[in-house]
């Protein structure tokens, strides 16, 4: 065999897997990914009279309102999840009384959560 061949067959082999690891995860959109998790599992007690909104006046009725927050501040700071209460709020990081979702509802399960802080985490765009 041509020895120029193997090096370029072994360099190959040490090449490719490095540039695969250096993929960048998929761009999270908030109308395809994030939108339908909030609806499923927040939406319900925040919008306008249901116990959220009126305890907090965050509201998920849209991308705008979703990006205002409570009435005590932004949720969401684009490219800080560590940071952002509502990833603080949906991982269980603050304090238990305001574990979201609230109450005995069901905790979003890890994809949910994990889409939601890698959306932060690139921005938090409307796209």
């Amino acid at each position: 065999m041509n020895t120029k061949f193997l090096c370029c067959v072994a360099a190959a082999a040490i090449v490719l897997p490095l540039l695969v690891g250096c993929q960048r995860p998929p761009e999270i959109s908030y109308a395809k990914d994030v939108a339908p998790i909030l609806d499923k599992n927040c939406k319900g007690c925040h919008v306008a009279g249901q116990a959220g909104y009126v305890v907090s006046g965050f509201e998920l009725e849209s991308y705008e309102t979703l990006m205002k927050g409570t009435q005590y501040g932004p949720v969401v700071l684009p490219g800080e999840p560590q940071t952002s209460a509502l990833v603080m709020l949906i991982e269980g990081r603050a304090d238990p009384s305001l574990k979201m979702p609230h109450g005995d509802a069901k905790p979003l399960d890890p994809t949910a959560i994990a889409t939601i802080r890698q959306w932060v985490e690139q921005g938090a765009k409307n796209n």
